[in-house]
């Protein structure tokens, strides 16, 4: 059984992928950089996501408005270590939350079909003040799926399901050190 709290992802000893959804303008400018630029706001809060199925139901399989192409994005574990050092759960005190530099918000997981499972995956939102750490010295590489998700789209509505998932990322349990558990879990 599937811990209600798990962060699962697709890492190795150095990196972990989180995803995101972007117009085409957003993620044609990133592509071409090898990192976020203009039109990128550098100026609001920016959602990465470990869980490619949560970003999937929230993008609709990249055809929502405004999130079309799907991104993978690879950044440093310790990039990504020092984002959950400082965070935030977004169920805290408002005030407390208003002044951090990371939130941390705990959705229920999506199977490929969209429908919620009975356990979460992470989101993380790195504030204004930590976007240029992201984009300038965490992020690895970006990688355009877009045309391996409209690929396994079509394969799921014309009942080819397996087939679809294996164009699915692999994603395991991250190896979270216990400080880290302490800060990002709901449960205490």
């Amino acid at each position: 059984m599937t811990p209600q709290y798990q962060i699962r992802a697709d890492y190795d000893a150095c990196t972990i992928v989180v995803y995101q959804a972007y117009s085409p303008a957003i993620a044609d400018a990133a592509l071409r950089a090898g990192h976020f630029v203009a039109p990128f706001s550098f100026h609001r809060m920016t959602w990465i996501k470990p869980s490619f199925m949560w970003l999937m139901h929230r993008s609709n399989w990249a055809r929502k408005p405004g999130q079309e192409r799907v991104l993978a994005v690879r950044i440093t574990r310790e990039g990504w270590e020092e984002a959950l050092s400082r965070a935030v759960l977004t169920t805290a005190d408002p005030a407390v939350v208003a002044q951090a530099a990371v939130h941390v918000q705990w959705d229920p997981e999506r199977s490929p079909r969209g429908a919620a499972l009975n356990h979460y995956s992470i989101q993380v939102g790195i504030g204004r003040h930590l976007i240029r750490t992201f984009t300038d010295d965490w992020i690895v590489s970006l990688t355009d799926l877009t045309p391996q998700i409209r690929k396994a789209s079509t394969l799921m509505q014309t009942g080819h399901f397996t087939k679809a998932q294996r164009l699915f990322p692999t994603e395991r349990t991250y190896p979270m050190p216990r400080t880290l558990e302490a800060v990002v879990s709901p449960v205490r």
